[in-house]
This record gives C-alpha cells, sequence and structure tokens, in this order.
C-alpha cells in the first residue's frame, strides 16, 4: 500500500472515531420529552457505567423493623471516560440511582445481605438547560417511560440541592463513595477545598 494510501485511510478511519464518540455522547446522555425538561427514564441504565452500591444510605427513614435498603450508581459511559481524564463532569451526564430492597442469607456460620426488589429510582442530571446546571428527578410516576418526568421542584429539591452542595466531594456527586472516581479527583485535583474526607 502506498504511503498516501495509507495515511488517507488512517485520516478517514480517525475522522470516523471522532463521529462516533459524538454521537455516542449524544445518544447516552439524558433525552427529554419532547418541548419540556421532563426527563425520560433510560431505559438502558443497567447497561451502563456501575459507579458503586451502597447499603444503608438511603435518606428515605425506613419503616420499624424495615431492613436496610441498597443503593446502586450508574452513569452515563461518555461522561464516566470524561471524568476518567479529567476528573470533572461533563455536560450531559446523567446520574441513576435505583433502590433495592434487601434480603438476608443465614449460611452455614456466616449472615449476609444481598439485593432484592427494585423500590425506587431517581436521576440526576448535569445539563446547562437547567438555572443553576443540575436536575434532579423522581420516576416514581408510571407515565414516565413516555411523558418523562417532571424536574423535582420546591422543598424536594432544595433539600435535594442543599444535601449536594454541602455533603459531596466533587461537584454536586458524591464521588467519594465511589473509591475508583476519588482516586481520579484527587490525583486531578478537582475535590472540592471544603470537603473532609470520612
Amino acid at each position: 500500500m502506498r504511503p498516501r494510501t495509507s495515511a488517507a485511510l488512517l485520516g478517514v478511519a480517525f475522522a470516523a472515531s471522532l463521529v462516533y464518540a459524538v454521537s455516542a455522547q449524544q445518544s447516552d446522555g439524558p433525552q427529554y420529552a419532547p418541548g419540556t425538561n421532563n426527563l425520560l427514564r433510560p431505559a438502558n441504565y443497567r447497561e451502563w457505567i456501575f459507579v458503586g452500591s451502597s447499603l444503608g444510605l438511603d435518606y428515605r427513614a425506613p419503616a420499624p423493623g424495615q431492613a436496610p435498603g441498597f443503593g446502586n450508581v450508574f452513569v452515563n459511559p461518555s461522561s464516566y471516560r470524561a471524568f476518567m481524564q479529567s476528573g470533572k463532569w461533563p455536560d450531559k451526564t446523567i446520574f441513576v440511582l435505583e433502590f433495592r430492597a434487601s434480603g438476608k442469607e443465614t449460611i452455614a456460620d456466616r449472615e449476609g445481605r444481598f439485593q432484592t426488589t427494585l423500590s425506587g429510582i431517581e436521576a440526576e442530571v448535569k445539563d446547562s438547560r437547567f438555572p443553576d446546571g443540575w436536575g434532579f428527578f423522581g420516576f416514581n410516576n408510571p407515565d414516565a417511560a413516555t411523558k418523562g418526568s417532571p424536574p423535582l421542584g420546591g422543598d424536594t429539591v432544595q433539600r435535594c440541592i442543599d444535601c449536594h452542595s454541602k455533603n459531596t466531594a466533587v461537584e454536586r456527586t458524591f464521588v467519594q463513595f465511589y473509591p475508583t472516581l476519588f482516586e481520579v479527583a484527587k490525583k486531578t485535583g478537582t475535590v472540592k477545598a471544603n470537603y473532609g474526607e470520612p
């Protein structure tokens, strides 16, 4: 193969990879119902990057005698890749938090907990379309899959903003609970100056 042909093919391959990367970023970010800020629930979020799970950190108080629940966090792949490079979340980042009940199993000389039924789904979105750049959503509405969920408002969203502003390590995200991401944030210097490690 002649050098010019090789260079041309490399150029085409590079351009194609850029187009693919841009289209992937656009397609895995938040999607809204047409003409609204209603977030459509991502159907494939369980295929995204799983960044961490917690037990008992659910801010919704359990009923008396109820076992602590699990919280699983997923982030869209293009935003994860961007964070791994820069320690910052790009515009159009979307986190999905799913809540699951926990079951208990006793086997031989040990006892442990495992995840069971889905009990709720919420999302946090970094998007310049919102006044302060962030939106919070709950998917308790059965129509959310087709009509989308409107951003949380009133006292509820204010509690989200207050908690995420005061207690998070990077921007408004609980990166301190995701060890791999927390190491990246420390190396890139994006941990908030007023954040104290747990």
